[in-house]
């Protein structure tokens, strides 16, 4: 004879494996959305549809008398400088690193691995896209940074994207208040706000850059979490992190 307390137990199993799956449903058909919007940002830029937008938002950001100087007072380009280094290839690397290392002396070596070819993968990413889509840097205003690739998607934009929301959502999952989790996701969102705006005030990138550069980092990292939930049991992910709490 089935017990109350048994019905009680298998009701919340079953609500809380419904209640994931939900979720996953959901978050899939979020990336879906966000991935037609860059298709459809994409098929404009190439048309040069958004080439007027573009010039017309770079332009107002420098002294019309003076196209080399940018507005607002001195430190603001300084702290420019050091904010869009928080999105280049060495920072973000060491950051990928360190935090692989942490969960790897925790013993989480599968969730170590899983960081970090999602966090290559995001590089790759860009790369590719960049020689896809072959725009060429702005022009319209002198760089206040040296800059060798191309422009679109912007690479700091997405890869600080991809990366700081998927550690972010790393944080989230070991953190045990909600505020810390809310503090974990804000501050991983501010800081690649900050880095995409950085770029179009130094003259290095395009909105329409940055703009996709965002949509694409956050479709790859909700791409990589669905990844994780779908496989954490599989690969022993979960079971680890809760060997390791």
């Amino acid at each position: 004879m089935v017990t109350r307390a048994r019905w009680r137990k298998l009701l919340i199993r079953v609500t809380s494996r419904d209640r994931s799956e939900l979720v996953l449903l959901v978050v899939g058909i979020a990336v879906l959305a966000l991935l037609f919007i860059v298709v459809a940002l994409a098929g404009e830029v190439l048309e040069g549809d958004t080439q007027q937008f573009d010039e017309r938002m770079l332009a107002a950001l420098r002294d019309p008398a003076d196209p080399a100087s940018p507005i607002g007072p001195a430190w603001l380009r300084t702290a420019a400088l050091d904010i869009t280094a928080l999105g280049s290839a060495t920072v973000l690397g060491l950051a990928v690193v360190a935090i692989c290392g942490f969960l790897a002396l925790q013993g989480l070596y599968r969730n170590a691995l899983f960081v970090f070819i999602a966090s290559c993968g995001g590089w790759l990413l860009n790369a590719v896209l960049k020689e896809a889509f072959g725009r060429p840097r702005p022009e319209v205003v002198p760089h206040l940074r040296e800059v060798m690739t191309l422009s679109f998607p912007s690479g700091h934009a997405m890869t600080t994207a991809a990366i700081y929301l998927t550690l972010g959502a790393l944080l989230m999952r070991v953190s045990e208040r909600r505020i810390t989790r809310f503090y974990c996701m804000g501050v991983a969102m501010l800081a690649t706000f900050l880095v995409g705006a950085s770029r179009v005030y130094l003259g290095v990138h395009y909105p329409t850059d940055v703009l996709a550069g965002w949509l694409i980092g956050l479709s790859w990292a909700l791409l990589c979490w669905i990844v994780e939930r779908a496989l954490e049991r599989r690969t022993g992910m979960k079971r680890e992190r809760a060997e390791a709490a």
